[in-house]
């Protein structure tokens, strides 16, 4: 199955994640599709869900996701260390559902890798976790020193 490609290389692993996140806010699966790397080795872990492996897999779980309407995903404190031709984000999700309540913030905390390629950067690895309200108040900051 042919995946759609992005209309130019992309500059930076934020015009990247920019791409992802209004994909996901927008239920669309070939924009979202087509922020991913080629190689058959891309993974995707979903809060609670196993890994998955594949274009064709990673298609078909945010299809399955999509059924249910678009994810309002917003990332919130993103943390940042890029190489030359790797980047990883460390992102608190926003979530916000709809509920007879109104509407509800559930938190996410993910992971986010990119690999520079020949047609820009590009999506290997999402690994999305569980978070908490905890995690909007706290960013544990690691120490400088060492001993």
């Amino acid at each position: 199955m042919a995946r759609p490609k992005a209309t130019a290389p992309l500059a930076s692993p934020d015009e990247i994640e920019q791409q992802f996140y209004e994909a996901l806010q927008r239920g669309d699966i070939e924009r979202l599709m087509a922020v991913w790397s080629d190689d058959e080795e891309i993974s995707c872990v979903h809060p609670g869900g196993p890994r998955v492996v594949g274009a064709g897999a990673i298609r078909s779980a945010f299809e399955s996701i999509f059924a249910n309407g678009a994810v309002n995903a917003r990332p919130e404190k993103v943390r940042r260390l890029q190489t030359l031709s790797c980047a990883v984000h460390s992102v608190l999700e926003q979530i916000l559902i709809m509920t007879p309540e109104g509407p509800q913030a559930a938190w996410v905390v993910a992971t986010n890798v990119y690999l520079k390629t020949a047609q820009g950067w590009r999506l290997v690895s999402h690994h999305a976790s569980p978070g908490s309200p905890r995690e909007v108040q706290e960013i544990v900051e690691a120490a400088s020193v060492l001993h």
